[in-house]
């Protein structure tokens, strides 16, 4: 787990970095700084399951606005037929900026998720 949180420690601080020319950079810089906080911490075996809980629910609360809003993932894999959002790094077109967005959201709560069961399985095996 020392490895797996390292990792994307450094992936989020990265992400947060290369936000500075995004739209939004006060909101994205932070939510991945947030992640990042959580892994340094978890690297350094200071777990803090509530902090995790909260990160995961507000990151799900935003997924799911970006989800279903206009312009958003679902207009993209219906309207837009699931256009490749890779292909270039600008986000040319609302859709693939909030995918994206999505996306991202989508790996904090997976890594805060894996840092959560890992914690409480642990803690369920103490006793």
């Amino acid at each position: 787990m020392k490895i797996f949180n390292i990792t994307f420690c450094i992936l989020f601080l990265i992400s947060a970095a290369l936000q500075y020319n995004d739209p939004d950079p006060w909101l994205w810089i932070p939510i991945y700084l947030y992640g990042a906080a959580l892994c340094w911490l978890a690297f350094r075996r200071r777990h803090y399951p509530l902090a995790s809980l909260l990160g995961m629910a507000a990151y799900a609360v935003y997924a799911i606005y970006l989800f279903f809003e206009r312009n958003g993932v679902w207009d993209w894999l219906t309207k837009h037929h699931a256009e490749n959002i890779a292909a270039s790094m600008k986000a040319e077109t609302p859709w693939i900026e909030d995918t994206r967005e999505f996306f991202g959201l989508a790996i904090l709560i997976a890594v805060l998720l894996i840092n959560y069961i890992y914690v409480k399985r642990k803690a369920k095996n103490k006793t």
